[in-house]
């Protein structure tokens, strides 16, 4: 049925009133809550690494969009724009939902009422009313009906593939060249239990079998010994056969079968089995340490204060019927060569691999075993050079920090492909009051070398995280006097390999010679 002018007209009329509307509302919704819109464009999975100039330019073109709609001049031009951008919206939506590795929040507004599939409708009726009022619009010049066919698919496929290329660069930027940037995925991370320990000097020595094991500050020599749901816990005391016990201040290290207590200012590493736990001397008069990680029944990794260099190395410690040591600096000096190169020392079960991952700068290394090798990777906030100040002190013949460090990452662990490091620093469009709140997990693929996403652990009880460890499928973490326990989602991983897992674990019980005893996963 072909229609008179005048009822074209009227359609015309009433599809330009309701893009006015709708782009209008959209606009003035955005500027309204607009820090919230930039936090909701910064956790997209297509336009993280743009959220800083895309918050601004949405709104103002819409605005102007729906300013030369409202003029029979502009009009066919202003329409041109919307069809261009509402497909452009439609696009976003199906690679969000089809694409995506996660789908975050919808828009603010009536919007955020509707589902992402009920969303594309909506917008893809609006493309439809955006090409129908394109061929409803008056005749310009030589701009005929089969000339703006043709000019709506051009602007359909560009629209389109500009949404791609944005998809595909910003994934690139942000797993390999992100400007700070975090996404948080829904819930990767849910709280399921909380043990009230009564005290707060506990701190995480270890997990396997099913079961995480705490040690104490102001008790040594004592273990805490609790079931991973949470409900039960043992302490035992730690007897050392050994009349060679001389420390300052000892920490507990459990890889089962094992235990290790070590204070890394005498040279004498104690060890034992988790069945008894009685302990005699594994090595002494080996390496002075500072940090200190077991690789397996006969090595162990640690870093130490170079005597000649007088800066940090990363060593390796064999013990077999003689101790030996292997020193390397690979640990990169910027200020004194100490404090610029704390961190945390991690070993890597499944990929038995070494990661050090600096305190007071955005950087992490992965080496082997034999510290052959280094590879250097980057964190996603922008701290590459160490912001601390140190000052010789002669009545000690050392250095002190002359004023309050510049903390990047807090703590790491590692598990699986990942390393999870605690940040210390707020990412750009984080909601400041929410840092008051949670502590934030930095989380980064290290067979890609990429970022992969962050989650939040929020405080128990107005404690702020002070511990954590993850296990295949769990997460655990310390706040004062409370340790709690959360589900990991794993859609948000890639799928764990459990045969290269199960391989790593009677590995290193044949070398321990606990390779008849079964497995627990």
């Amino acid at each position: 049925m072909k229609l008179s002018t005048s009822t074209k007209s009227i359609i015309l009329n009433c599809i330009s009133l309701l893009y006015v509307v709708l782009f209008v509302y959209a606009a003035v919704s955005k500027l309204l809550d607009f820090e919230n819109f930039q936090v909701q464009l910064a956790q997209s999975p297509l336009l993280s690494a743009f959220a800083g100039w895309i918050s601004f330019i949405v709104p103002i073109i819409e605005i102007v969009i729906a300013f030369f709609i409202c003029f029979e001049r502009s009009r066919l031009y202003a329409l041109y724009c919307a069809f261009s951008l509402m497909v452009l919206f439609s696009a976003y939506i199906i690679i969000i939902i089809n694409f995506s590795p996660f789908v975050p929040c919808s828009c603010g507004g009536i919007l955020e009422k509707m589902t992402w599939n009920q969303h594309l409708v909506f917008n893809l009726l609006f493309v439809l009313l955006g090409f129908c009022a394109i061929l409803f619009q008056p005749h310009q010049g030589n701009q005929q009906t089969n000339f703006k066919i043709s000019v709506a698919l051009i602007i359909l496929g560009c629209s389109v593939g500009i949404m791609i290329l944005l998809f595909l660069t910003s994934e690139d930027m942000i797993h390999h060249r992100n400007n700070f940037i975090r996404r948080f995925p829904h819930h990767p991370a849910n709280l399921t239990s909380v043990l009230d320990l009564k005290f707060n000097s506990f701190y995480i020595a270890g997990e396997g079998n099913g079961k995480i094991y705490l040690g104490n500050k102001t008790a040594p020599l004592t273990v805490t010994v609790v079931d991973s749901s949470l409900k039960f816990s043992n302490r035992y005391v730690i007897k050392i056969i050994s009349e060679k016990l001389e420390y300052h201040s000892l920490r507990l290290t459990v890889r089962p079968p094992y235990f290790y207590i070590a204070d890394g200012s005498i040279p004498i590493v104690f060890r034992g089995l988790i069945r008894n736990w009685v302990a005699d001397v594994w090595t002494e008069g080996a390496a002075y340490f500072n940090a200190f990680e077991p690789i397996n029944a006969n090595k162990a990794a640690f870093r130490a204060i170079s005597s000649n260099e007088r800066q940090h190395v990363l060593g390796i410690l064999t013990v077999n019927d003689t101790s030996t040591v292997f020193l390397k600096p690979l640990l990169d000096k910027q200020i004194d060569g100490i404090f610029d190169t704390g961190g945390t020392l991690n070993y890597n079960l499944k990929h038995q691999k070494l990661l050090y991952t600096y305190t007071y700068k955005n950087e992490y290394i992965i080496t082997d075993t034999g510290l052959k090798t280094k590879i250097v990777n980057h964190t996603i906030d922008t701290i590459s050079h160490v912001r601390i100040k140190v000052n010789y002190v002669p009545s000690i013949k050392g250095t002190k920090l002359a004023s309050p460090a510049w903390i990047v990452n807090n703590l790491a662990r590692t598990n699986g492909d990942y390393l999870f490091i605690n940040s210390a620093l707020i990412g750009r469009f984080e909601p400041e009051d929410l840092w008051d709140e949670a502590s934030i997990i930095d989380v980064y693929d290290i067979t890609s070398n990429t970022y992969s996403f962050s989650f939040y652990i929020y405080n128990t009880k107005e404690f702020k995280m002070s511990d954590f460890i993850i296990t295949n499928d769990r997460g655990y973490a310390l706040a004062g006097q409370y340790l709690t326990s959360y589900k990991l989602r794993h859609d948000f991983y890639k799928t764990k390999n459990k045969a290269d897992d199960f391989s790593a674990r009677k590995a290193y019980r044949a070398v321990s010679g606990e390779g008849r005893k079964p497995v627990i996963e």
